[in-house]
């Protein structure tokens, strides 16, 4: 726990780094070909470096020799920077964060849900939800949001920290946990995923 802490303006500050606004609704003129063709290897150099990040192997060698996206997210350069299409989940401003694995934040999730105010203080409960809303980004930092399952659930590529390349399940909309996907007992690549046709699940 940490006090004295501007929880509010923390949490604006991360809240910035959705890019809401990099997909102009209605503007399918500037859309990528229906096809998805790869990218080059320049265009990769280029969203690696506005990015921040270097693509986990197996993703980019997908990008540069099959499809910048079919089956999920593409990425797009948009009309102020490299985007995954349709993505208004993913956090840009924390992709160069490490991944955090959920045991490394379990016991202070639990600590903030058991000092939750009375809602009848206004100040304290803003507060607090305003840090369990950082919290809450910060669970997928590292991490591209890059397929949208419905209801919620979205399949995640962690790209920054120790488990980079592998692909997690963000499932918090109904059981609020991210899990892991795997195979045969082992962490799920997206090679993993892709072979199974982007329909690998945690159960």
């Amino acid at each position: 726990m940490t006090s004295g802490r501007d929880w509010s303006a923390e949490y604006l500050r991360l809240s910035r780094g959705h890019r809401h606004d990099l997909v102009i609704p209605g503007r399918w003129d500037t859309y990528v070909d229906p096809a998805h063709p790869p990218l080059t290897e320049a265009e990769i150099c280029e969203a690696e470096a506005d990015l921040g990040i270097t693509f986990p192997d197996a993703y980019r060698d997908h990008l540069s020799r099959v499809s910048r996206g079919t089956g999920f997210r593409p990425l797009w350069r948009g009309p102020r920077g490299w985007v995954w299409y349709g993505d208004s989940d993913t956090n840009y401003d924390l992709l160069t964060e490490p991944f955090p694995h959920p045991d490394s934040y379990a016991a202070y999730d639990a600590e903030l849900g058991d000092r939750e105010p009375p809602r009848e203080d206004a100040e304290a409960w803003a507060a607090w939800d305003d840090e369990c809303g950082v919290l809450e980004e910060r669970k997928t930092a590292g991490a591209v949001y890059l397929q949208e399952g419905g209801c919620g659930f979205s399949t995640l590529l962690v790209v920054t920290g120790p488990h980079r390349g592998e692909m997690w399940f963000d499932s918090r909309a109904t059981c609020d946990q991210i899990l892991p996907l795997k195979v045969a007992g082992r962490p799920a690549t997206f090679t993993d995923w892709r072979d199974r046709g982007f329909h690998l699940t945690p159960w």
